[in-house]
């Protein structure tokens, strides 16, 4: 009698302790399960091939018009969501040109803008330099005095953490003479850019920008890898029908897919272009599905720049607009 109670005991231990261990086990898997519903959704396949900077230049009527201080690019960049800064030169005028662009002047302007930048979390990715001489034109003196101009921001790109100057590649008409310029230009500038571990890059701009093929030919003859293209989606009309009227409409335009897909070997910076959009959100000149499979397929992963120029939305809506169709867009690519 004894020895049964002993076995029936040891048989209850037994029974016992499995119950405690498939308890164990089914607490132990939903445990996993609630922490992999906790893994957040978005990874890596859901995350664009970019990242997102905003163009000084689509607020640029807010600076001008409404006079808003272009000091608070970085807090307005912020609260849009975005994570680099493109500053424009000529926006910080006449701050600076009244000064003659002077030492204390640009160290000023570096200050300030590293303070904002250091201040909301961004990263300084470029200065859009404008009015500072043609460095393509055909009269060498002037040319190296733009060259010289240019300098001084090499010097401020380098103090402020960015990666590259932005410059407009103006001149001749003539093909010829247009190129041996450029690369005159061009070869003297990024020799000292290269000092400071600066990037020099052209946008398609207009002139002869503007016909990507030949400026891709400049990129090949400069031969230096600070010296890169800046690709717009938009800025390919090479010829205006008045050339002092920019709203005179185009008398000579580049195709617009051929022209970025030419560039983009070259490219160290990506500018989204945008004017109008239709009622689904496209914008309704460019085909942003098809310009950003052209970038992704040159294996670009850096900054893309939202430029909005549109006057029908405002430039906050207009911002906002162009930053979620490059966000939907890259959900529909190969």
């Amino acid at each position: 009698m004894k020895t049964k109670n002993i076995y029936r005991s040891a048989i209850q231990i037994v029974f016992v302790l499995m119950l405690i261990g498939m308890y164990s086990c089914k607490e132990e898997k939903k445990t996993d399960e609630k922490s992999a519903d906790n893994i957040p959704v978005e990874t890596a396949e859901l995350r664009p091939f970019f990242e997102l900077s905003l163009a000084q230049w689509s607020i640029h009527n807010m600076i001008r018009e409404d006079g808003v201080d272009p000091y608070t690019f970085a807090e307005k960049a912020k609260e849009w969501g975005f994570t680099g800064l493109e500053y424009v030169s000529q926006l910080y005028n006449p701050e600076l040109s009244d000064a003659g662009y002077s030492e204390e002047a640009m160290a000023a302007f570096v200050e300030k803008s590293n303070a904002e930048a250091k201040k909301h979390g961004l990263k300084n990715v470029l200065i859009m330099i404008d009015g500072q001489g043609n460095l393509a034109v055909n009269n060498e003196a002037e040319r190296n005095e733009t060259v010289e101009k240019h300098k001084k921001w090499v010097d401020a790109a380098a103090a402020m953490g960015c990666h590259a100057i932005r410059v407009n590649l103006n001149g001749s008409m003539v093909p010829e003479e247009w190129k041996a310029s450029a690369i005159d230009g061009l070869t003297k500038l990024c020799t000292y850019a290269k000092t400071k571990n600066i990037n020099v890059l052209v946008e398609n701009h207009g002139g002869l920008s503007s016909n990507a093929a030949l400026h891709a030919e400049v990129m090949e003859a400069v031969n230096m890898d600070n010296c890169g293209t800046l690709p717009d989606f938009g800025n390919f009309c090479i010829q205006r029908n008045d050339p002092k009227d920019y709203g005179s409409g185009c008398a000579e335009m580049y195709d617009i897919y051929k022209g970025v897909a030419e560039l983009m070997s070259h490219a160290k910076a990506v500018s989204a272009k945008s004017h109008d959009f239709d009622a689904d959100g496209n914008e309704t000149e460019i085909d942003y599905v098809k310009m950003l499979q052209i970038v992704k397929d040159a294996g670009y992963t850096g900054f893309i720049g939202v430029e909005y120029e549109g006057k029908i939305l405002g430039e906050e809506e207009g911002i906002k607009a162009t930053k979620e169709l490059l966000l939907e867009a890259a959900t529909k690519m190969n």
